[in-house]
């Protein structure tokens, strides 16, 4: 009879292939079932019991219908902490750690801080970490959001301070005029017609909201931001986009007509144009 190892690989197998099927093993083996990293790497079997043979085909279950591991655990990591995540928030990706991890080579120490669209707010509760003295502020249009991305801020003790608004409407206040050194956004940016490529993992559990735009306006977040930067940004400040690769060049346009200098997009570790930094005059 083949191991319990042996069985997670052979259901997965068909649907992610071999390299993916491996790793999600390992972590259900080591991380879900208990079973140590020098077990599991000797191929040694794991006796279950009735319940946990229950609660691993209930995990079988969920990622044969493609549902992310991040989902089922309920945690992805970003930049060396784990972030509480469900389906109400995109799962942390890595580019998305690159671009947060460049902010804090680059930005004044007690810079002010605004994140557009914070999820589960990685970016914004990293940045308050790992630059203690700066102040944080995040936004998003999601109350689910906002409800996963206080959850963070308490656990992993963050500074960070939200609140909810729809920033395609949204008004600057009298308080919010030059009050930020950065305003960072990893806004929806994919089209409506790039879907079709992507994984189904992806389609069926990540929100929609935090992921599409119109195929006929793919730019319409970073306009938005742009218009806001102008009033919100104190002089000299920043705005840091991650990007879809296909637009750097049209986005970099757009921000050059409305005003702004020292623009810059730059690759992530896939060599694909993923980052755009642009200055306010």
């Amino acid at each position: 009879m083949p191991n319990i190892m042996t069985e997670i690989r052979q259901a997965l197998l068909p649907l992610y292939g071999k390299q993916e099927a491996n790793a999600l093993t390992r972590i259900i083996c080591c991380e879900m079932l208990g079973q140590t990293s020098v077990d599991f790497f000797l191929g040694k079997d794991i006796a279950l019991s009735a319940n946990q043979k229950t609660f691993l085909q209930n995990i079988l279950n969920r990622l044969q219908d493609f549902e992310p591991i991040q989902y089922i655990q309920q945690r992805a990591p970003f930049l060396g902490r784990e972030f509480y995540v469900a389906k109400g928030v995109l799962i942390p990706r890595p580019e998305t750690a690159e671009l947060t991890e460049l902010l804090t080579h680059h930005l004044p120490v007690d810079a002010h801080i605004l994140d557009i669209g914070t999820g589960s707010g990685c970016i914004a509760i990293s940045l308050s970490l790992e630059m203690p003295d700066t102040k944080v502020c995040a936004c998003d249009v999601s109350s689910e959001a906002l409800a996963i991305a206080q959850a963070n801020n308490e656990r992993l003790k963050g500074k960070v301070s939200f609140f909810q608004a729809d920033i395609l409407t949204y008004q600057p206040t009298a308080s919010d005029k030059g009050s930020y050194d950065c305003i960072v956004s990893n806004p929806p940016y994919i089209t409506k017609k790039e879907a079709g490529d992507m994984e189904p993992n992806v389609l069926r559990y990540e929100p929609h909201l935090a992921l599409f735009v119109p195929d006929e306006d793919p730019l319409v977040f970073y306009r938005k931001i742009g218009e806001l930067g102008k009033v919100m940004l104190r002089p000299k400040g920043w705005l840091a986009f991650e990007i879809n690769r296909a637009y750097g060049h049209e986005l970099k346009v757009m921000l050059e007509e409305q005003g702004y200098q020292d623009i810059s997009v730059e690759q992530d570790m896939s060599h694909n144009d993923r980052f755009l930094f642009a200055r306010l005059n």
